[in-house]
């Protein structure tokens, strides 16, 4: 069987899934047959551009037309836009990979994660840095003890492409589109980082802060407000009385893409670095410092699909792991995670977040 793809969004996403589609059967050749079906967009003259450079067979303005004709559907859009066709293509029975965080807002996270609980189909929130080999290795340290009971977790998330305050305004600018700034943006992948590898955020305090109010269009004619944060930090405790702390921001003069996490635990830690994702930092035992271990061995995760060990991959391989696991669970049928009900858990958590900030007190988790 074939299946055939259905995408909502063309641009940075867009292009990255595509890609990653285009690589799969050239080296995970047990993953399933595809056929990268319909791309949706407003734009039909860029959108057929798009379509012909990414691979794509149709195209379509609306997709409450694409949904009963493909398979699978990604939901590549804006947050505002995530709710409602993800919830149209679960009522069809479509499987539904789904931008991160999972929504705007926590009610229409819960809608969402509703649906998908009632379609009884694979969903995925894509959270795809789950999926580096040296998180997927760090997670097997864990798991087999080797940092003893885990004490603190640090999580940071700097990038510096808002510094500027004359930066053009984006969606990504307001509240109602976007739900959160750096938040919701940056802080979603750490915060998922951190359940994946530790546990459930269980209470958080929140500090959220906006720089500059107002940007200008990108025509420079007139300048719309900022509504919402460019930066947040948070104190947290996570399950089995972890301490932890999560920080973003999108004004961090100097940091392209710099998520980093450290984990500390009674019998190590280690340390990692998206701008250096293929090293681990571990710290076992009585050593003296840190041993820098280079993820792409053979034995490693998903390695033996790529190249000889050494030969380093990149940012762009995350999606295809993402998107291998995903369509062979939907091939399969079983469990992909992390699911909607995972996006929904991170959703929480950024609900908390802003109300902490919002009172200035330890909320809880619920």
């Amino acid at each position: 069987m074939t299946l055939k793809i259905g995408v909502l969004g063309y641009r940075f996403m867009g292009k990255a899934h595509a890609n990653a589609m285009a690589r799969l059967p050239m080296f995970f050749p047990d993953a399933p047959d595809i056929e990268r079906h319909t791309l949706i967009g407003r734009n039909e003259e860029a959108l057929a551009e798009a379509a012909e450079r990414l691979g794509f067979e149709h195209t379509s303005t609306d997709w409450k037309e694409v949904i009963d004709e493909v398979d699978v559907f990604y939901n590549l859009g804006p947050n505002f836009v995530h709710a409602e066709p993800s919830i149209a293509a679960l009522e069809a029975g479509v499987p539904v990979l789904c931008e991160k965080p999972l929504a705007a807002d926590l009610a229409n996270a819960e809608r969402m994660a509703d649906a998908a609980e009632a379609a009884g189909v694979p969903t995925a929130t894509a959270f795809n840095y789950r999926y580096i080999p040296a998180i997927q290795y760090a997670k097997e340290l864990i798991e087999d003890g080797e940092l003893g009971e885990i004490h603190q977790f640090r999580g940071r998330y700097l990038q510096d492409w808002l510094v500027d305050p004359d930066a053009p305004w984006s969606w990504r600018n307001d509240e109602e589109l976007a739900g959160s700034g750096a938040l919701g943006d940056l802080g979603a992948h750490t915060i998922d980082l951190a359940r994946f590898l530790v546990g459930d955020v269980e209470r958080v305090s929140g500090h959220l802060r906006t720089f500059v109010d107002e940007r200008p269009t990108e025509d420079g004619s007139e300048t719309k407000p900022v509504t919402v944060d460019d930066a947040y930090s948070a104190q947290a405790e996570l399950e089995g009385n972890v301490m932890a702390t999560f920080e973003a921001s999108r004004f961090a003069d100097g940091h392209k893409n710099d998520h980093s996490i450290e984990i500390h635990g009674s019998e190590g830690s280690l340390k990692f670095s998206l701008e250096r994702l293929n090293e681990l930092e571990v710290l076992r035992g009585d050593d003296r410092g840190y041993e820098t271990v280079l993820v792409t061995d053979e034995s490693d995760p998903y390695i033996d699909h790529w190249w000889p060990p050494g030969h380093v991959i990149g940012w762009e391989h995350t999606f295809v792991h993402e998107d291998y696991e995903f369509l062979t669970a939907v091939e399969s049928g079983e469990e992909y995670r992390p699911n909607f009900d995972d996006g929904l858990e991170i959703q929480k958590v950024l609900d908390a977040i802003e109300r902490s900030d919002e009172s200035g007190e330890w909320v809880a988790v619920e």
